[in-house]
């Protein structure tokens, strides 16, 4: 699959937006929808084969499993079902795929509320490109 060409601007939510901002945001949606989950969605830095997202913000049930979030996600990228996708937890590392998103929220939330989540393909794993 050819590399997808990714726009070179796009800096990481965290730097286009203060914490202040991000935190105010992150109260509002949390007093209008208390049931629902930010999360932030970024490609990671390096990732060249997977489609680019159409948004990178997201509210998400807080019943949703991580397996129907990803899902959603592969679904919404129209990945093929032989393309590698995963989504790593703060930029660190893979989440059980059972946990609920308020799981996973109470486990992971950053400091400004929101739960941040990078997605690549297999590509980034023991890449020597990488």
């Amino acid at each position: 699959m050819p590399p997808y060409d990714k726009p070179q601007n796009q800096k990481p939510f965290k730097l286009r937006k203060s914490f202040a901002t991000r935190k105010l945001e992150v109260d509002g949606i949390r007093s209008k929808f208390p049931n629902k989950i930010p999360v932030i969605i970024e490609s990671y830095q390096r990732e060249k084969y997977l489609p680019p997202l159409d948004k990178t913000k997201f509210l998400v049930p807080q019943e949703l499993t991580m397996t129907q979030f990803v899902t959603i996600i592969r679904n919404r990228m129209a990945l093929l079902p032989t393309q590698a996708f995963y989504l790593l937890i703060n930029n660190t590392g893979l989440s059980s795929m059972s946990l609920t998103m308020a799981q996973m929220y109470r486990d992971h939330q950053d400091d400004d509320g929101f739960l941040y989540m990078t997605y690549a393909s297999q590509e980034m794993f023991g890449s020597a490109s990488a």
